[in-house]
């Protein structure tokens, strides 16, 4: 089985976040709770619904990650670059994305 974490777009900004293992949503990719079993992204699939439904975050998915050298890589590039940052300026304390993240 493929290594899955659940990501989110925060309901106040729009910024993506991942859920931690505090059950609580992190701006860092890198800080997020890692589900290696599918009870496990179950367990995932049934907070994010609960986030959801309590208005916390927005597009919820579980995301497939590979982890190298101790650091978290997902799988899709459009999940590198919302883990990295947008590829422009988007908010105030936001920079773009690293490039060499994203082609990875």
């Amino acid at each position: 089985m493929v290594d899955k974490v659940l990501t989110a777009n925060r309901l106040t900004d729009g910024i993506a976040v991942w859920l931690n293992a505090d059950d609580e949503w992190t701006t860092s990719l890198q800080e997020a709770l890692v589900a290696r079993h599918a009870e496990a992204v179950a367990a995932l699939e049934a907070i994010g619904k609960k986030s959801y439904a309590d208005n916390k975050v927005v597009d919820v998915n579980v995301i497939e990650v590979q982890e190298t050298n101790g650091i978290l890589w997902p799988l899709r590039l459009r999940e590198r670059i919302r883990a990295q940052g947008p590829t422009m300026e988007y908010a105030p304390g936001y920079a773009p994305a690293d490039p060499e993240f994203i082609d990875a």
